[in-house]
């Protein structure tokens, strides 16, 4: 475990805790997100500590990095099974208890949960997208046991917020707070020679599609003269990518590798649109970040948070496809006289009004403050000598190590009889062996 305690000396409120994923080649709005809230939420007169759970070596992790640079308090502990980083997680806030647990997207935590509940702390779990996994969190610790279910849950779109209300949770508070995004003083400048696409995010098939996106960005820049694109992220799928660009002859696509949250602005400030062209999302972070910068949005019409972002023709182009609808818009933009202009303008104004983190985080304040005014006074935190766990949710499995069962009743007293017994058996024979 990784004790780092850098928060910054002055009188806080509230403390909340929260828990968050790390990795050395994280990226995504998650974790962008745990980079930037807490900074904000402070402002406001929270306490905030970090809980952090890792892969491989904890020092390296991106979000790691960033709370250090930022000054924030956290602990660190790798990933084991989900009994063991439960009862780190308890233990942690044991001696010194927050006030409001954040789960956040952390299966361990969310268990844990059940015990921070019994002592009174409320718990606030966050839903970032309508896959699987998100699903799971709602069957398990939404609409679930009332054991484990949270205090209240934060949907980063109307969508999300919709299909929980629709399934009538009893107890729990549900309330749609985007992530959020910085709004730079600077604005991105209209295309002259050159139109400029940036894809952000991670390069993986599934969800974000990457080898279509890459073929559109491809089939765009060769179509359309003066238009250029710029891929910001990695992932597993960077082969495929590249060999996407490659048979599809386009040099003017290139792949610029992972950019950090904190530098991603400054460079989206240098391009015209973003492009997503993802099969789901919740309210994706790169899209807003672009769009604070003045951005033109071009995505996929999906269900979930884009439509909230991007109104057609007002805010962005939706299409409806990843390949004539796509080279379409992008035409449009590169041809139809003051069309980038306006909607540049309407989309920066869309994210100032409604989802900067400012405003985001100003939401968070208000929740956090109502739950602990309605949770009454708090208990010490009970840690059980043994958790019992309902069956894995296979939307969860991905995130849900178990520890092997105990073995049954009868192998442990067999196992049990011949520790009893070895040293007798050992005495007998050494008794034998004398008189002989």
């Amino acid at each position: 475990m990784v004790l780092v305690r850098l928060f910054p000396a002055g009188k806080m409120g509230l403390t909340v805790d929260i828990v968050a994923h790390d990795a050395p080649d994280a990226v995504g709005g998650p974790y962008v997100w745990i980079s930037r809230f807490p900074l904000e939420v402070q402002k406001l007169g929270f306490k905030v500590r970090i809980r952090l759970l890792g892969w491989q070596n904890l020092s390296d992790g991106v979000v790691y990095q960033a709370l250090k640079r930022n000054g924030l308090e956290f602990t660190a502990a790798n990933y084991r099974d989900t009994e063991t980083n439960m009862r780190w997680l308890l233990s942690a806030m044991q001696e010194q208890p927050p006030n409001i647990f954040v789960p956040n997207l952390s299966v361990p935590a969310f268990y844990a949960g059940k015990y921070l509940k019994q002592s009174g702390i409320p718990t606030v779990g966050i839903l970032r997208s309508d896959d699987p996994f998100y699903a799971g969190i709602t069957d398990r610790f939404v609409c679930g046991s009332c054991d484990y279910r949270v205090s209240a849950i934060v949907c980063v779109s109307e969508y999300l917020k919709y299909k929980v209300i629709e399934r009538k949770p009893r107890a729990v508070e549900v309330r749609k707070i985007p992530s959020g995004t910085p709004v730079p003083q600077a604005i991105a400048q209209p295309p002259r020679e050159t139109l400029r696409i940036a894809y952000v995010g991670r390069l993986v098939e599934q969800q974000k599609r990457i080898s279509e996106t890459a073929r559109a960005l491809a089939r765009a820049t060769r179509e359309i003269p003066g238009v250029e694109a710029v891929l910001f992220g990695d992932g597993p799928a960077r082969p495929q990518v590249e060999q996407v660009l490659a048979q599809e002859g386009a040099p003017a696509v290139r792949i610029a590798g992972r950019v950090s949250g904190e530098e991603i602005q400054k460079f989206l400030l240098d391009c015209h649109v973003i492009a997503l062209l993802s099969d789901y999302e919740g309210t994706p972070m790169a899209v807003m970040e672009a769009m604070a910068c003045g951005c033109v949005p071009v995505c996929l019409r999906i269900r979930s948070g884009v439509p909230e972002l991007v109104e057609e023709g007002v805010t962005g182009l939706l299409v409806e496809d990843r390949a004539e609808g796509f080279v379409n818009a992008i035409r449009r933009l590169r041809c139809e006289s003051g069309l980038w202009d306006r909607l540049a303008r309407a989309a920066r104004a869309r994210i100032e009004g409604s989802y900067s983190i400012r405003a985001c985080a100003a939401q968070w304040a208000e929740l956090l403050r109502h739950l602990h005014a309605a949770s009454g006074p708090q208990r010490p935190i009970r840690i059980p000598k043994r958790f019992r766990l309902p069956p894995i949710h296979p939307g969860l499995a991905c995130e849900d190590f178990r520890s092997p069962p105990p073995p049954p009743l009868y192998l442990r007293l067999y196992r049990r009889a011949r520790k009893t017994v070895a040293p007798l058996k050992r005495h007998l024979l050494r008794a034998k062996e004398t008189r002989t």
